[in-house]
């Protein structure tokens, strides 16, 4: 795959009724490409994808793919609990013109051990052709991947190429990088771990906050790729508070709440997310005031095709 640089894993955009915003999500996903960002994510945890069914989540995966129109790649979540539902997800995402690399993360609930980690995430692989991207995200799924079962299966299935890790520990997620066979991509999942995670040799950022700041996130990782950290670390220090406020409660909400504010898309969530809270509302409002993200101008033109 060979992938380097800033991915935003998208949030998905709802009406006041509750149905996708499909023009929003185009909007959103076009904005992004047009400020520099590397690659899209459809269906990540920002999505809110547990509260898709099966339509919803291949319609959203089919407007980010068309908003992106083979300008940059497209990564489709395909996770699930059961592995035989994350293995059709993923063979029906892979049918997709436009994507080009299967996301999924550890099955959540259950608690696998590592090898039932392992017979999972390699069922999945094996169901594709495209490269594949594990995500290791213990504090939503319960279960850490863990560098050892990483590198059994990059053995097993030469299509895994890549993983978002998104334990929060630089420790393993360095342990990680300095084991991988060349190219393997180890890209961080958490905004404000980026520096560390590129300065001990990660291949970028699947970010969060870039949703909000596209083109100052994809300049902060390009900056700390190639060496010029001076450049990375004044960015990174800009909005770093941006990076933890963001997760000042549940995420996707802040995200949601701040795009809000700048015009991108209606505050709305489903069940069980719901709105920030009046407190954490003023903050987000004053933070973003300060770094200059409430001043926007319409939403951009042009045809949104089917949608």
């Amino acid at each position: 795959m060979n992938l380097q640089g800033c991915g935003t894993a998208l949030v998905t955009p709802f009406r006041a009724d509750g149905s996708i915003d499909e023009r929003a999500l185009y909007d959103l996903a076009r904005w992004q490409v047009e400020s520099g960002i590397d690659w899209l994510v459809a269906c990540g945890t920002t999505a809110e994808t547990p509260t898709l069914d099966e339509a919803e989540w291949l319609e959203v995966i089919r407007i980010v793919a068309d908003a992106a129109g083979g300008r940059v790649p497209v990564w489709a979540g395909c996770s699930h609990n059961a592995t035989k539902l994350a293995v059709a997800r993923a063979r029906t995402a892979a049918q997709v013109p436009g994507v080009t690399a299967i996301l999924t993360a550890n099955p959540w609930y259950n608690k696998p051990t590592q090898e039932g980690q392992f017979q999972h995430f390699r069922a999945v692989a094996d169901g594709v052709k495209l490269p594949v991207v594990l995500y290791n995200i213990p504090g939503r799924s319960a279960a850490n991947l863990e560098p050892a079962t990483v590198l059994r299966l990059i053995e097993a299935a030469p299509n895994i190429e890549a993983v978002k890790e998104s334990s929060g520990n630089l420790v393993q997620i360095t342990e990680l990088i300095t084991q991988v066979p060349k190219g393997f991509q180890v890209y961080s999942g958490d905004d404000g771990m980026t520096l560390g995670v590129l300065g001990v040799g990660g291949a970028g950022l699947v970010s969060v906050v870039s949703n909000i700041i596209p083109a100052e996130m994809a300049e902060m990782v390009k900056a700390a790729l190639g060496n010029e950290w001076t450049t990375a670390r004044r960015i990174n220090r800009r909005y770093f508070r941006l990076m933890q406020g963001i997760f000042k409660e549940t995420s996707p909400g802040p995200v949601k709440a701040i795009l809000a504010m700048m015009g991108k898309l209606e505050e709305q969530y489903r069940l069980p997310m719901v709105p920030v809270s009046a407190g954490t509302r003023a903050f987000l409002e004053r933070m973003a005031g300060e770094l200059g993200l409430l001043v926007h101008g319409p939403r951009p033109d042009g045809d949104l095709h089917m949608y």
